[in-house]
């Protein structure tokens, strides 16, 4: 399984011109069938997306829709565990909570690669990969 962060669902519903190449590979990503997500992800994307000084917002009907159709995919709830698996990892790499609370809720879905421009890239984070998606083509790719 392969776990995505949020900025893959931005850049999918991006309308700006600069990240046409960024757009195309994130809808390519989408399409795959071994993919996880998790609450977090969905909130940050709602907020992102919807927000007012962002060019292209969505409005709240065209977000939640295409919240809506990652339905399809585990979603990783937020749990007592989520939280500490994200404090062990805060503390034992040194990222921000936030950051630690999508490498947890990846762990807990059973995912081996992360999809996320925002973490280190090829960072291995005790058998938890992360990938740029955006620099290099995704491995085992469906």
């Amino acid at each position: 399984m392969r776990f995505i962060d949020t900025n893959v669902l931005i850049y999918a519903v991006s309308a700006a011109a600069e990240d046409e190449e960024k757009r195309r590979r994130a809808l390519d990503l989408l399409a795959r069938r071994d993919l996880a997500l998790s609450v977090q992800v969905l909130q940050e994307f709602y907020v992102q997306s919807t927000r007012p000084s962002r060019p292209g917002a969505l409005t709240h009907a065209e977000s939640v829709a295409f919240i809506e159709s990652l339905r399809r995919f585990p979603v990783q709830a937020i749990t007592l565990d989520v939280m500490y698996t994200a404090l062990a990892i805060c503390g034992r790499f040194r990222l921000s909570y936030w950051d630690s609370a999508i490498l947890a809720a990846a762990r807990l879905s059973g995912c081996d690669i992360v999809y996320s421009e925002d973490l280190s890239a090829d960072q291995d984070y005790d058998g938890l990969r992360v990938e740029n998606p955006f620099t290099s083509a995704p491995r085992n790719a469906r």
